[in-house]
């Protein structure tokens, strides 16, 4: 269990690719830097979508990712306006 300093908390369970990234695109948008924001998924897309669109995204970090029993939690830190 990932022990991250959590500001805001986006829950997108039920909804498939894109919405996870779209939704979390959209959350980390209206972050300040240094806020961590915890994604809650059902998709086990997402681990690869959200760990994609990091990796392509100014601007974010993926901390870290968990899969749990069939939830995904994903920890993504905002790294500047």
């Amino acid at each position: 269990m990932a022990n991250h300093d959590v500001t805001e908390r986006l829950d997108v369970s039920g909804q498939n690719c894109p919405m996870p990234v779209v939704k979390t695109k959209q959350a980390a948008e209206g972050l300040d830097a240094d806020s961590i924001l915890e994604v809650t998924a059902t998709d086990p897309g997402s681990m690869s979508d959200l760990s994609g669109w990091a990796d392509s995204t100014d601007g974010v970090e993926l901390l870290s990712q968990e899969e749990g029993d069939s939830v995904y939690t994903h920890y993504i830190r905002k790294t500047e306006q």
